[in-house]
């Protein structure tokens, strides 16, 4: 998409990598003393490794910075990340006898249970992230406690991105927001941003958001999403596509890395809702999080498929190729153009054998 420099990054993603493992299928929640059959299941680096991941398959070059084990699901994380996915680790640190983090996420009816499992990290925030690589963007997942290195790679430039999630004791604190005084974008989900900003409609969420940060975004499910860019003065709804959702496990990072790519190439705020919309659309019918986010060749191949379905007379099918016509203007003219998800599981040693002999 762009050429890549080893001088400068594109993206900066900074927090806590997962080993995760998904199952997908499941009629209900488990009940104690019972036994539940999944129909899918998947294995990938989660946790902040989705977005990273979401990010290089668009072409995004994507830098990391996080503590991984010396275990077995570290040295899994690890390598998909920089052999299979092209994310750059050099901001990041192996620790030997720290257990990496564990999460089961369980799908049922479309909605995600989560059960973790991790040791506090091995050193602070501040002493695994000594020095900030050069990046255009920074993408950060706000907590409790303010991070230094916000204010230090703002006033060095840096556009700060920021999402957060589910507060544990349900306080809510408003000076979580606080923090965003160094950001250029927030991309909460709608229940994220009722609960911060007290508001009971996504739409008081936003503007309430939209006095703090210059782009405000409040994702909505199967709703879509709305945003508002204040530099711009655009302000716009997008419906989601209807989709068959089987694995909605990192979603929002897809989303979030998409909007990022807008944002870089300077998309209308329209079309980077529409593209962020469609990418984390391809990634829910999927099962695996981070491995089911889309690559080019993914949007190529929903865009030919739209366009015949319209052809044969879908009236449907006409109003989406005509909303994201725009993709064919914007398709990049090298880079990982073709790439398409991976299988989102451990793989077998004859995999990797039939790999190398056809490579």
């Amino acid at each position: 998409m762009r050429e890549q420099s080893e001088e400068r990054f594109d993206l900066f993603v900074h927090g806590t990598v997962f080993f995760d493992v998904v199952f997908t299928g499941l009629e209900s929640m488990p009940v104690r003393g019972t036994e539940l059959q999944a129909t899918g299941m998947g294995s990938c680096p989660g946790g902040i490794a989705n977005l990273a991941i979401a990010a290089s398959r668009l072409g995004l070059h994507t830098s990391l910075a996080a503590a991984f084990g010396d275990d077995v699901y570290g040295d899994f994380c690890w390598s998909t990340l920089t052999e299979q996915e092209g994310v750059d680790l050099t901001h990041s640190r192996r620790f030997s006898d720290w257990h990496s983090p564990v999460t089961v996420s369980m799908v049922v009816e479309r909605d995600r249970a989560l059960m973790t499992h991790m040791h506090p990290p091995p050193v602070p925030a501040s002493e695994l992230l000594c020095a900030i690589p050069p990046a255009r963007v920074g993408f950060a997942h706000l907590d409790p406690e303010p991070r230094e290195w916000f204010g230090t790679a703002a006033a060095d430039g840096m556009l700060l991105f920021a999402d957060t999630g589910w507060d544990e004791d349900e306080k809510w604190s408003p000076s979580v927001l606080d923090q965003l005084e160094s950001f250029h974008a927030f991309l909460p989900n709608s229940v994220e941003a009722m609960a911060y900003t007290h508001t009971d409609d996504p739409h008081d969420a936003l503007h309430a958001l939209a006095d703090r940060v210059p782009v405000a975004v409040v994702t909505c499910g199967g709703q879509g999403a709305i945003a508002v860019d204040s530099a711009t003065g655009e302000q716009e709804w997008v419906p989601a596509l209807p989709v068959n959702a089987h694995d909605p496990t990192g979603a929002g990072d897809v989303f979030g890395a998409a909007f990022v790519l807008g944002t870089l190439d300077q998309w209308p705020l329209r079309q980077r809702l529409a593209f962020a919309n469609l990418c984390a659309a391809l990634s829910v019918q999927y099962v695996g999080g981070s491995l089911a986010a889309p690559g080019w060749g993914d949007i190529i191949d929903w865009l030919g498929r739209t366009r015949a379905k319209a052809a044969d007379g879908s009236s449907h099918a006409a109003e989406l190729a005509k909303a994201y016509e725009f993709i064919t203007d914007v398709l990049p003219e090298s880079g990982r153009i073709s790439v398409r998800r991976a299988r989102a599981t451990i793989a077998r040693t004859s995999d990797a054998e039939t790999h190398r002999r056809r490579g």
